[in-house]
């Protein structure tokens, strides 16, 4: 995806609608730059976020029109409530594409996460689930959606599909996005799937395990496959991984209800620690016959999204303990909080961990304009 002309964050936010109806005393962008710098630099509330903007205002004077002031952290709140989320993502995404060219062709991985102290016990409101699609290679958030209080991941996933640009790409889904519909929803965006099966399938997820128990039993003899195999020790632990991808067979249950479907994989996983030994075996479905390495590397992106994601959020960004839950601004902190994260995670020049990043991002303007400028 080529970079578009401008990296300028007035020219992506120009689209995106002022919730405010009475006279507007702080420009939306200002709020906007405002918010983002001071996420990437640590701030992790609206007192925070509001406390930066003035400790950092003759920086941001260098871009932004403050003869205002800078906004208190009510009106932050108030602003980032009211945002609609799909237009704030939207524009946020615009953004990160002119900065950072996204790789054609990689895996997008696709999982949800719970905000657990987004519930609130007086109003009656559910902690916010969020589905997310990150962009494997680059580690880059691609946009998210909530989960309807009354729904699931099922139905989330794809108005997710419905945002995104998948073209292309291999997109990765755990049991629960395992769905014929959410199948068709990828082949149709001209991309292809990677979807573990499980017992909520019970028709195909039985069809494939009793083909691979069939073949493993002549080590694949009468079929052809495709493998890989991994060793890694670590953390007091060995794992010894074996990845198989075979054609779809032609007698395979259900198969005719799946758009595209052209492989199945199966991974034996045997895990030893303390002496221990753990196995565990995973089924996929897929609409691309890959190879072996590639099947490998497109389920070990999809792993990936916890500790590269999920982990990185709760740990660094404190997103579980984040109490924000004002109309929609728990939807748009944490839209902010991945769009921080990729921006880090892409900023390759200081050699630290995110945290410290951030810390650095922080102390030094200079180091946070190549974060926020992509250079």
């Amino acid at each position: 995806m080529p970079k578009s002309k401008s990296v300028r964050l007035q020219d992506h936010f120009a689209d995106l609608t002022d919730p405010r109806r009475r006279k507007v005393t702080y420009p939306l962008i200002n709020v906007v730059v405002i918010a983002i710098c001071a996420v990437i630099c640590g701030a992790d509330d609206f007192v925070a976020i509001a406390e930066f903007g003035r400790k950092k205002r003759h920086w941001f004077e260098r871009f932004l029109d403050l003869k205002d002031g800078i906004p208190s952290h009510d009106r932050f709140n108030a602003i980032l409530a009211a945002i609609k989320p799909a237009e704030f993502e939207k524009c946020l995404l615009s953004w990160i594409v002119a900065l950072h060219e996204v790789t054609d062709g990689q895996v997008v991985a696709i999982d949800g996460k719970t905000l657990r102290r987004s519930f609130d016990a007086a109003s009656g409101k559910a902690a916010i689930h969020m589905v997310s699609a990150w962009a494997t290679a680059n580690q880059i958030s691609l946009g998210q959606v909530a989960v309807d209080a009354k729904s699931n991941e099922i139905t989330a996933i794809p108005k997710l599909l419905e945002m995104l640009e998948i073209s292309g790409s291999l997109v990765t889904i755990d049991a629960m996005g395992c769905q014929v519909e959410i199948a068709r929803r990828i082949v149709e965006g001209e991309a292809d799937y990677c979807l573990a099966a499980k017992e909520n399938q019970p028709t195909l997820f039985n069809g494939i395990e009793t083909h691979f128990s069939d073949h493993m039993e002549d080590d694949f003899v009468r079929t052809p496959v495709r493998r890989h195999e991994t060793k890694e020790k670590g953390h007091g632990r060995e794992e010894h991984r074996y990845y198989f991808i075979c054609p779809v067979p032609d007698d395979l249950p259900d198969r005719a209800r799946w758009a595209h479907l052209t492989a199945i994989g199966m991974v034996v996983s045997n895990t030893q620690r303390n002496g221990k030994d753990c196995n565990e075996v995973r089924y996929y479905i897929l609409s691309r016959y890959l190879s072996g390495r590639k099947f490998a590397e497109a389920v070990r992106s999809h792993w990936g999204i916890e500790n590269r994601l999920h982990w990185q959020l709760d740990v660094t960004f404190q997103e579980d303990q984040c109490r924000i839950r004002k109309g929609h601004a728990d939807q748009n902190f944490s839209i902010l909080r991945r769009t921080a994260l990729g921006m880090l995670k892409n900023e390759s020049s200081l050699k630290v961990g995110i945290k410290n990043k951030r810390l650095t991002a922080g102390w030094d303007e200079a180091y946070l304009e190549k974060v926020i400028l992509g250079v």
